[in-house]
């Protein structure tokens, strides 16, 4: 059984489509913006709260936060709406042009050595 905030969530409904959401998931940062300006302002507040409350879609609810005013968002979510919407305002330009819906960074690999032994491993 979910805990109480994790309920919560889940019966949040989203307010787009679930082909809209998955849109905006996979969308390039020129096409996410598109989409964003075609959503309604009250829609695109909802939407901005919406994503930001779920790991997976907060750099895609930071985005569309920054495209909505602090009245809105302050008046659907409160203290958070407008902490949400200074968030939005404080992105890095990078983040703000290019999220990354998956969440996930680029990889790198080590190419050095991750121990060095100088002294042998003894058996007891």
């Amino acid at each position: 059984m979910l805990s109480a905030p994790y309920a919560l969530l889940e019966d949040e409904p989203c307010p787009v489509s679930d082909e809209t959401l998955g849109e905006m998931y996979r969308a390039s940062a020129r096409g996410l913006s598109q989409l964003i300006a075609s959503i309604p302002p009250t829609a695109r507040a909802l939407l901005a709260v919406y994503c930001y409350r779920r790991a997976h879609l907060a750099s895609i609810g930071l985005t569309i936060a920054a495209d909505c005013e602090k009245d809105e968002l302050a008046a659907l979510a409160g203290n958070a709406g407008a902490g949400l919407f200074e968030q939005s305002r404080n992105l890095r330009p990078s983040l703000a042009a290019d999220p990354r819906p998956n969440g996930r960074r680029k990889i790198t690999l080590s190419t050095g050595s991750l121990r060095h032994h100088s002294l042998p491993i003894e058996d007891d």
